[in-house]
Parts: structure tokens; sequence; C-alpha cells
């Protein structure tokens, strides 16, 4: 099935449904669209000020677990954007939602719906809209979401990309890439036959393992069966470029093609080689150069570390997150405070 607003390929959606991350429970709706459930922190997006002063209240640790109710989520943590099905109207697929899951669970959540993306057709983002006003008609609480960066391929070279960029910048760019000359880098492809060795399994998985425990926010943990499924399924055509130093893989960056766009989805690293490297700039440009060389129209980065990405020149697209929340006195003190969790905007100004 093709979704509305899908930026990956059939095959990736399937195994988000057939092998879950650690602890969720994952299904279809009546209507066709991807549902999760997961014990969720309610501080995950807020700011870290906000998140600091929560957290200094009196007896924080005795209450907190209070902050993380089993949440439904409409969606996936394998997409770029809610996965809808314009099959049914946008109004009864709100009432239906919130018919069937609102009453179940504490907080309903459907995230990453898109404003007017640049990277969807006028049919997909015309349905989205209409699906917020309908949700927002439901009771839902409209919440700003991420921002997801992405580059469009309108250079001839690198020189040009470079060119965009202030002197200071230049010069720090150039700096950090000189370790690029200490990396052996390759294009591998998702089905090769590397990937059905155990141990090449369980070493890109460990360097998945490495970005995540690094990260701020743990929230969607991979599974060993789905990164197996991942590297091995050929039909979806994941493209993995490979970096090695010493004859040691020290990054990874999986990344797929879907409407002629290069998406980077998944990254593997290790540390502090990597970080010695300087591998998330080289990696950056280094996939400019392969959406430049392989014809394609836009480079899409993700969501996580904006600020990162807009010194390196990304634009960004941005998403609304529909809250409903069954409490209404609860659903009254959190529309005050729904400004602590709108933050990525100030963070690529």
């Amino acid at each position: 099935m093709k979704y509305i607003n899908q930026l990956e390929p059939n095959e990736l959606i399937e195994n988000f449904l057939n092998h879950p991350p650690q602890d969720f429970s994952v299904w279809l709706s009546e209507d066709g669209v991807p549902i999760f459930s997961a014990k969720f922190n309610l501080l995950t997006t807020a700011d870290d000020d906000f998140r600091y002063k929560v957290q200094k209240l009196p007896f924080y640790h005795k209450w907190r677990c209070y902050l993380q109710p089993n949440t439904c989520f409409v969606g996936a943590t394998v997409s770029e954007y809610a996965l809808l099905n314009d099959n049914v109207e946008a109004n009864q697929l709100a009432e239906n939602l919130k018919t069937a899951y609102a009453k179940r669970y504490p907080f309903l959540i459907v995230k990453d719906i898109p404003i007017a993306s640049p990277l969807l057709c006028e049919k997909d983002n015309d349905y989205s809209l209409r699906l917020i006003s309908s949700l927002k008609a439901q009771g839902f609480i409209e919440v700003e979401g991420q921002a997801l960066a992405w580059v469009p391929i309108d250079f001839s070279d690198i020189s040009e990309v470079f060119s965009r960029f202030s002197y200071s910048r230049r010069k720090n760019f150039r700096r950090k890439l000189k370790s690029r000359e200490k990396l052996n880098i390759n294009v591998l492809h998702s089905g090769d036959d590397c990937f059905f060795n155990d141990t090449v399994i369980d070493e890109y998985y460990q360097l998945y393992l490495n970005v995540y425990q690094q990260s701020e926010i743990h929230f969607d943990l991979l599974t060993k069966p789905f990164f197996t499924q991942l590297l091995q399924c050929k039909t979806q055509n994941a493209h993995i470029v490979t970096y090695y130093h010493d004859d040691k893989l020290v990054g990874y960056n999986i990344c797929f093609v879907v409407n002629n766009m290069l998406v980077d989805k998944y990254i593997g690293m290790v540390y502090p080689q990597a970080r010695e490297l300087n591998l998330y700039f080289v990696s950056w440009f280094v996939n400019l150069e392969y959406a430049l060389q392989q014809g394609f129209s836009h480079y899409i980065a993700g969501w996580t570390d904006p600020e990162v990405k807009a010194s390196l020149g990304a634009k960004f697209t941005f998403t609304k997150h529909l809250v409903y929340i069954r409490n209404p006195l609860l659903r009254g003190v959190l529309r005050r405070f729904i400004g602590y969790f709108e933050n990525d905007k100030e963070k690529v100004a």
C-alpha cells in the first residue's frame, strides 16, 4: 500500500509493522493507517529550561512516572511524516481515530503532519491540512512539530555549496573535511552478500546502538530483527555509505531513494573515532556529492540536530502534532504550556 505523505519504500514500512521498536505495540487501524503505542516521556520534546524546572519540583522522583503514560500514536517512527490513507475522507478519519483510541489512552497523538511540505505533492499537502482542521474540530490540540532538514540539489559541484557559506564557516568546514583523506568510502546496497553474514549484521547493529545510546532522546530503539531485514532486503534498495579507517568500519549512513530524492535514515558510528575524524561533517558533504552524481533532486537529512544542519546550509520544513488529552482538567492545564514544547523553529531561525 502506498500512503499519503510517504517518503520511504513500502518495505521499510512493512519492516516497522513486522519488527516494531523495543517495547512498542504496532498495528493498522481499521482505515489502514499505521498506529503504535508506547510509554512516552511527556518532557521528551520540551525545551531544556522547562525540563530542568519540572525536574527540580518537590518529590519529582516520586511522581515522575505519571509523566510517562502509555500513549497511542498515529504514524510510524520510520517515516518522516504521518502515513495517511486518502481512501477515507479527512473528517471521517479524524472521527474514527478519536472514537477508536481517545477513551483507551490518556494521550492520543497524530504525529508529524506536514505543513505545505516542498517534498510532497499538492494532493498530499491538501489532505494533511484538511485532517489538521478536522482533528482540531474533534478537540485535538495543535502543537508545533519538528524541523525536517533538506537540501535541494541545485548546485553543479561542492565548491558551489561552499561558496554559499561565510568565510569563517568555509574555513571551519574545510579544516574538518581534511580527515576525509584518512577514510576509505564505499557505497553498498541492501541485499548485498556481505549482509547475510551474522558477524556483519552484529557489527552494523552495534554501531547503530552506539549512536542511540549517546543521543539525548531515547524513544524508539530499533531491534536487531528490524536491522537484519533492513540490510538483507534487496527490493527496498537501501544505499549504504560506509566509512573505513585503518581497515575498520567507523561509520555508515543508510539512505533510500524515493521520488528521485536521497532520504538519509539511519547512521552508525564508532566513538571516539567518529568524532576525531569529523565523520558527521564528512558524511554530510559525501551525501551531497552522491546525490549530485546520481542526479537526485533533493537530499533529505532527517529531524535531529537542526542547529548543526542549519549551519551546513539545510532548509527546513515543519510539521504539526495533533494531541488529544483524555482528562479534561489536564487538557486545560497543558494548553497553557504548549509553547515550551515548540522550539525547533527557534533553533533554525
